[in-house]
């Protein structure tokens, strides 16, 4: 039996992968948690093989949830599922621990297989990560200065590119006013931008929304 917790902070994205999920006679979903604290507590308390973890989470993110459980040598296998695409962030997670990534508007008949492949200890790579990897390991460098960002900048940028104001991001990622507006001010530094009309230009015109 592969045992696996959920951790997405959209309860109608959870109940979908977990029904998904159920179509598998030896997965069993045995938690799910809304964002990292409750995950943390799921894994300390039960026997879980495989996390399926979300990348954009109240307060620590998915890439700082891959940090933690990798500074406390965790043996749970990490699959991440996020809405966003496998050219920007799939190399980033599985350089930061993770097994496997899937896309969520992806077939659902792969999450089932990424489970069995992460749980069996192998990566789980679609062919789109696959000839990325290669690129990667031939030309470790991009050149992109986001690839240079943490991932509280990152989320930073994200969510002014989608038209959220500071105090709305800081409520979401359950920071202060004062530290976003300092992740902002670094991401104008970094992307060698003056504004948040030009951030949101930036993360479309990269993909990164």
């Amino acid at each position: 039996m592969i045992n696996v917790v959920l951790c997405d902070d959209h309860a109608m994205v959870r109940r979908g992968i977990r029904e998904t999920l159920a179509e598998a006679v030896e997965i069993r979903v045995i938690g799910e948690a809304a964002n990292y604290s409750e995950a943390r507590e799921l894994l300390r308390t039960t026997q879980c093989d495989v996390l399926v973890l979300d990348l954009s989470l109240p307060g620590r993110g998915g890439l700082e949830v891959l940090a933690s459980l990798r500074e406390t040598g965790s043996s749970t296998k990490v699959l991440i599922v996020s809405m966003y695409a496998e050219d920007q962030y799939a190399i980033r997670c599985l350089k930061a621990g993770a097994q496997g990534y899937l896309n969520k508007t992806g077939d659902p008949a792969h999450l089932v297989t990424a489970v069995r492949t992460v749980a069996a200890g192998r990566k789980y790579l679609s062919h789109e990560v696959s000839e990325m990897l290669v690129e990667n390991l031939a030309a470790p460098t991009s050149g992109a200065l986001h690839d240079s960002l943490s991932e509280r900048e990152l989320q930073t940028l994200l969510k002014i590119a989608s038209g959220k104001r500071l105090s709305d991001i800081a409520e979401e990622l359950m920071l202060s006013p004062k530290t976003v507006s300092v992740y902002r001010a670094r991401l104008l530094e970094k992307l060698k931008l003056s504004n948040n009309a030009e951030l949101a230009v930036y993360a479309i015109r990269n993909g990164l929304v």
